[in-house]
Protein backbone atom coordinates (compact mmCIF):
# COMPACT_ATOMS: atom_id res chain seq x y z
CA UNK A 1 0.00 0.00 0.00
CA UNK A 2 1.40 3.52 -0.65
CA UNK A 3 2.38 5.73 1.74
CA UNK A 4 0.31 8.63 1.07
CA UNK A 5 -2.74 6.39 0.27
CA UNK A 6 -1.90 5.09 3.77
CA UNK A 7 -1.92 8.28 5.34
CA UNK A 8 -4.79 9.42 3.59
CA UNK A 9 -6.99 6.58 4.91
CA UNK A 10 -5.58 7.28 8.65
CA UNK A 11 -6.30 11.08 8.79
CA UNK A 12 -9.53 10.20 7.99
CA UNK A 13 -10.23 7.95 9.97
CA UNK A 14 -9.15 9.84 13.15
CA UNK A 15 -10.84 13.03 12.18
CA UNK A 16 -14.29 11.64 11.55
CA UNK A 17 -14.96 8.22 13.65
CA UNK A 18 -14.53 10.07 17.17
CA UNK A 19 -17.86 9.45 17.97
CA UNK A 20 -17.24 5.42 17.06
CA UNK A 21 -14.46 5.21 19.53
CA UNK A 22 -16.29 2.74 21.55
CA UNK A 23 -17.53 1.02 19.22
CA UNK A 24 -14.01 0.50 17.17
CA UNK A 25 -12.21 -0.46 20.66
CA UNK A 26 -14.56 -2.72 21.07
CA UNK A 27 -13.69 -4.35 17.98
CA UNK A 28 -10.14 -4.72 18.67
CA UNK A 29 -11.65 -7.21 21.28
CA UNK A 30 -13.70 -9.37 19.24
CA UNK A 31 -11.78 -9.34 15.97
CA UNK A 32 -7.65 -10.22 15.76
CA UNK A 33 -7.96 -8.63 12.16
CA UNK A 34 -9.66 -5.10 13.59
CA UNK A 35 -7.15 -5.05 15.92
CA UNK A 36 -4.16 -5.57 13.91
CA UNK A 37 -5.40 -2.53 11.49
CA UNK A 38 -6.65 -0.52 14.45
CA UNK A 39 -3.21 -1.26 16.31
CA UNK A 40 -1.14 -0.40 12.61
CA UNK A 41 -2.96 2.97 12.30
CA UNK A 42 -3.56 4.93 15.75
CA UNK A 43 -1.61 2.91 17.99
CA UNK A 44 1.75 1.71 16.67
CA UNK A 45 4.92 2.04 18.92
CA UNK A 46 2.67 4.09 21.58
CA UNK A 47 3.62 4.24 24.83
CA UNK A 48 2.31 7.06 27.16
CA UNK A 49 2.11 7.52 31.20
CA UNK A 50 -0.67 9.48 32.87
CA UNK A 51 -0.05 11.77 35.51
CA UNK A 52 -2.37 13.40 38.05
CA UNK A 53 -3.92 16.74 38.33
CA UNK A 54 -1.10 18.33 41.21
CA UNK A 55 -4.32 19.32 43.02
CA UNK A 56 -5.25 15.46 43.41
CA UNK A 57 -1.78 14.93 44.50
CA UNK A 58 -1.39 17.56 47.29
CA UNK A 59 -5.29 17.02 48.77
CA UNK A 60 -4.18 14.93 51.35
CA UNK A 61 -0.94 16.56 51.88
CA UNK A 62 -0.71 19.56 54.51
CA UNK A 63 2.31 20.66 52.47
CA UNK A 64 2.10 21.35 48.57
CA UNK A 65 5.54 22.90 48.28
CA UNK A 66 7.17 22.17 44.89
CA UNK A 67 10.98 21.55 43.95
CA UNK A 68 11.84 21.02 40.14
CA UNK A 69 15.43 21.28 39.90
CA UNK A 70 15.65 17.98 38.21
CA UNK A 71 17.39 16.61 34.73
CA UNK A 72 16.60 13.89 32.57
CA UNK A 73 18.71 10.31 33.50
CA UNK A 74 19.21 11.93 36.95
CA UNK A 75 17.81 10.73 39.71
CA UNK A 76 15.49 13.39 41.95
CA UNK A 77 16.59 13.61 45.58
CA UNK A 78 13.85 14.13 48.05
CA UNK A 79 13.81 16.62 50.53
CA UNK A 80 11.33 18.41 52.46
CA UNK A 81 9.51 19.49 49.69
CA UNK A 82 6.94 17.24 47.88
CA UNK A 83 7.37 16.65 43.96
CA UNK A 84 4.20 16.27 42.41
CA UNK A 85 3.86 13.99 39.05
CA UNK A 86 2.68 17.24 36.81
CA UNK A 87 6.10 18.45 37.36
CA UNK A 88 7.85 16.08 35.32
CA UNK A 89 5.87 18.08 32.11
CA UNK A 90 7.44 21.11 33.46
CA UNK A 91 11.27 19.37 33.50
CA UNK A 92 10.26 17.90 30.15
CA UNK A 93 8.98 21.68 28.44
CA UNK A 94 12.08 23.81 30.14
CA UNK A 95 14.70 21.23 28.00
CA UNK A 96 12.66 22.00 24.64
CA UNK A 97 12.84 24.52 22.06
CA UNK A 98 9.82 23.61 19.76
CA UNK A 99 6.57 24.07 21.63
CA UNK A 100 3.05 24.68 19.79
CA UNK A 101 -0.02 24.90 22.06
CA UNK A 102 -3.18 23.53 20.61
CA UNK A 103 -6.21 26.14 19.99
CA UNK A 104 -8.25 23.47 21.11
CA UNK A 105 -8.88 20.37 22.12
CA UNK A 106 -9.89 17.89 19.81
CA UNK A 107 -11.60 15.32 21.98
CA UNK A 108 -13.61 17.90 24.15
CA UNK A 109 -14.56 19.97 20.85
CA UNK A 110 -15.62 17.05 19.35
CA UNK A 111 -17.94 16.20 22.52
CA UNK A 112 -18.79 19.61 23.16
CA UNK A 113 -18.27 19.54 26.33
CA UNK A 114 -19.79 21.48 28.32
CA UNK A 115 -17.94 21.14 32.42
CA UNK A 116 -14.46 22.45 31.02
CA UNK A 117 -13.08 24.36 28.28
CA UNK A 118 -12.82 23.22 24.76
CA UNK A 119 -10.29 26.06 23.54
CA UNK A 120 -7.81 24.87 25.96
CA UNK A 121 -5.42 22.94 23.95
CA UNK A 122 -2.90 20.01 24.39
CA UNK A 123 1.10 20.67 24.18
CA UNK A 124 3.32 19.22 21.63
CA UNK A 125 6.95 19.47 21.61
CA UNK A 126 9.91 18.62 19.47
CA UNK A 127 10.58 18.73 15.93
CA UNK A 128 7.85 17.70 14.44
CA UNK A 129 5.44 20.35 15.85
CA UNK A 130 7.16 22.88 13.71
CA UNK A 131 4.71 21.05 10.93
CA UNK A 132 1.68 21.48 12.92
CA UNK A 133 -0.27 24.31 10.71
CA UNK A 134 -1.78 27.41 12.07
CA UNK A 135 -5.32 26.26 11.66
CA UNK A 136 -4.66 24.17 14.84
CA UNK A 137 -1.91 25.62 16.87
CA UNK A 138 0.53 28.35 17.77
CA UNK A 139 4.45 28.77 18.45
CA UNK A 140 5.09 28.86 22.14
CA UNK A 141 7.90 29.91 24.56
CA UNK A 142 8.51 28.09 27.26
CA UNK A 143 7.28 30.32 29.46
CA UNK A 144 3.79 30.22 27.98
CA UNK A 145 3.70 26.47 28.33
CA UNK A 146 4.80 26.87 31.83
CA UNK A 147 1.81 28.89 32.61
CA UNK A 148 -0.51 26.44 30.46
CA UNK A 149 0.25 23.65 32.61
CA UNK A 150 -0.61 25.35 35.48
CA UNK A 151 -3.67 26.37 33.86
CA UNK A 152 -4.25 22.76 33.34
CA UNK A 153 -4.22 21.83 37.01
CA UNK A 154 -6.63 24.92 38.12
CA UNK A 155 -8.95 23.25 35.31
CA UNK A 156 -8.52 20.37 37.59
CA UNK A 157 -7.23 18.10 34.55
CA UNK A 158 -5.09 14.95 34.09
CA UNK A 159 -2.58 14.92 32.00
CA UNK A 160 -0.80 11.99 29.69
CA UNK A 161 2.68 12.51 28.15
CA UNK A 162 4.29 10.06 25.29
CA UNK A 163 4.37 9.17 21.82
CA UNK A 164 1.21 8.95 20.49
CA UNK A 165 0.77 8.26 17.06
CA UNK A 166 -2.71 9.22 16.81
CA UNK A 167 -1.58 12.48 17.30
CA UNK A 168 0.98 12.50 13.94
CA UNK A 169 -1.39 10.90 11.99
CA UNK A 170 -4.28 13.72 12.11
CA UNK A 171 -1.66 16.53 11.59
CA UNK A 172 -0.12 14.80 9.27
CA UNK A 173 3.33 15.49 11.17
CA UNK A 174 6.49 12.92 11.86
CA UNK A 175 7.90 11.10 12.21
CA UNK A 176 6.44 10.01 15.82
CA UNK A 177 10.01 9.52 17.56
CA UNK A 178 10.54 13.98 17.35
CA UNK A 179 6.57 14.32 18.30
CA UNK A 180 5.71 14.43 22.40
CA UNK A 181 2.16 14.80 23.34
CA UNK A 182 1.06 16.42 26.42
CA UNK A 183 -2.71 16.35 26.62
CA UNK A 184 -4.90 17.82 29.72
CA UNK A 185 -7.87 15.53 29.86
CA UNK A 186 -11.05 15.99 31.85
CA UNK A 187 -13.20 12.92 32.81
CA UNK A 188 -16.42 13.13 30.35
CA UNK A 189 -14.52 13.46 27.02
CA UNK A 190 -11.04 12.55 26.92
CA UNK A 191 -10.18 10.01 23.99
CA UNK A 192 -8.63 7.46 26.59
CA UNK A 193 -11.89 6.37 28.09
CA UNK A 194 -11.79 4.15 25.29
CA UNK A 195 -9.22 2.19 27.32
CA UNK A 196 -11.92 -0.61 29.32
CA UNK A 197 -13.02 -0.99 26.03
CA UNK A 198 -9.82 -1.90 23.94
CA UNK A 199 -7.55 -5.09 23.16
CA UNK A 200 -5.19 -5.52 26.50
CA UNK A 201 -1.73 -5.49 23.78
CA UNK A 202 -3.37 -1.93 23.50
CA UNK A 203 -4.61 -0.38 26.28
CA UNK A 204 -1.11 -1.63 27.64
CA UNK A 205 0.58 1.24 26.26
CA UNK A 206 -1.05 3.58 28.50
CA UNK A 207 0.55 3.24 31.76
CA UNK A 208 0.44 4.53 35.11
CA UNK A 209 3.36 5.79 36.89
CA UNK A 210 5.14 3.15 38.36
CA UNK A 211 5.02 2.83 42.01
CA UNK A 212 1.52 4.73 42.26
CA UNK A 213 -1.15 3.31 43.73
CA UNK A 214 -4.71 4.69 43.95
CA UNK A 215 -6.25 3.73 47.27
CA UNK A 216 -9.19 3.49 48.99
CA UNK A 217 -9.82 5.05 53.19
CA UNK A 218 -12.45 3.32 54.44
CA UNK A 219 -13.08 5.31 58.06
CA UNK A 220 -13.81 8.54 55.18
CA UNK A 221 -15.86 6.73 52.41
CA UNK A 222 -19.44 7.95 53.70
CA UNK A 223 -20.82 5.77 50.66
CA UNK A 224 -21.53 9.10 48.12
CA UNK A 225 -20.54 7.14 45.22
CA UNK A 226 -19.84 9.97 43.43
CA UNK A 227 -16.66 7.86 42.32
CA UNK A 228 -18.44 5.47 40.82
CA UNK A 229 -20.39 7.78 38.07
CA UNK A 230 -19.64 7.12 34.14
CA UNK A 231 -17.34 10.83 33.72
CA UNK A 232 -14.88 9.59 36.85
CA UNK A 233 -12.51 6.52 36.22
CA UNK A 234 -10.78 6.22 33.07
CA UNK A 235 -9.99 2.65 33.56
CA UNK A 236 -13.23 1.68 34.98
CA UNK A 237 -11.29 0.47 38.09
CA UNK A 238 -13.58 1.74 40.75
CA UNK A 239 -16.77 -1.01 41.76
CA UNK A 240 -19.04 -1.47 44.74
CA UNK A 241 -18.09 -5.07 46.29
CA UNK A 242 -19.54 -6.26 49.47
CA UNK A 243 -20.83 -2.59 50.56
CA UNK A 244 -17.34 -1.20 50.11
CA UNK A 245 -16.10 1.09 47.18
CA UNK A 246 -13.35 -1.08 45.81
CA UNK A 247 -10.35 0.09 43.13
CA UNK A 248 -8.73 -2.75 41.38
CA UNK A 249 -5.23 -1.75 40.74
CA UNK A 250 -4.62 -3.46 37.79
CA UNK A 251 -7.10 -0.99 35.91
CA UNK A 252 -6.33 2.20 37.58
CA UNK A 253 -3.77 4.52 35.53
CA UNK A 254 -3.93 6.63 38.07
CA UNK A 255 -5.49 9.60 36.43
CA UNK A 256 -6.99 10.28 40.04
CA UNK A 257 -10.29 12.08 38.74
CA UNK A 258 -11.61 9.74 41.68
CA UNK A 259 -9.97 11.75 44.34
CA UNK A 260 -11.07 15.38 43.11
CA UNK A 261 -14.69 13.91 42.76
CA UNK A 262 -14.16 12.59 46.69
CA UNK A 263 -15.62 15.15 48.84
CA UNK A 264 -14.42 13.18 52.23
CA UNK A 265 -10.99 12.05 51.59
CA UNK A 266 -11.56 8.74 51.26
CA UNK A 267 -9.85 7.85 48.25
CA UNK A 268 -5.48 8.79 48.36
CA UNK A 269 -3.02 8.55 45.73
CA UNK A 270 0.55 7.68 46.99
CA UNK A 271 3.94 7.37 44.48
CA UNK A 272 7.68 7.18 45.23
CA UNK A 273 10.85 8.86 43.60
CA UNK A 274 10.82 5.86 41.39
CA UNK A 275 7.71 6.70 39.96
CA UNK A 276 9.34 10.17 38.83
CA UNK A 277 12.70 8.99 37.65
CA UNK A 278 11.36 5.80 35.42
CA UNK A 279 9.17 8.32 33.89
CA UNK A 280 11.38 11.01 32.67
CA UNK A 281 14.20 8.97 32.08
CA UNK A 282 11.83 7.03 29.98
CA UNK A 283 10.41 10.39 27.75
CA UNK A 284 13.97 10.86 27.14
CA UNK A 285 14.61 7.27 25.09
CA UNK A 286 11.03 8.12 22.90
CA UNK A 287 11.20 11.04 21.80
CA UNK A 288 14.20 13.26 20.51
CA UNK A 289 12.27 16.66 21.45
CA UNK A 290 15.42 18.61 23.44
CA UNK A 291 16.40 21.55 22.10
Amino acid sequence: MRKGYYEDITTFLVKHTFHTRFFLSRLTRKSKIAKKIIDRLLFQDDEIFVLPNRNTVNKNKTSSTISANIEINQSFEKDDSEFVPSEIIKTVIKQASDIVIMNKCLCRSSNDCQDYPQDFGCIFIGPASRKIASKYGRRATVEEALEHVDLADSYGLSHVIGRNKIDTVWMNVGPKEQLLTICHCCPCCCLWKVLPDLNDDISDKVMRLEDVEVHTIEDNCKMCKKCLGDDVCFGDAISLENGKVTIDQSKCVGCGHCIQKCAFDAIELTYTQKSVDAVLNRIDELVDYKN
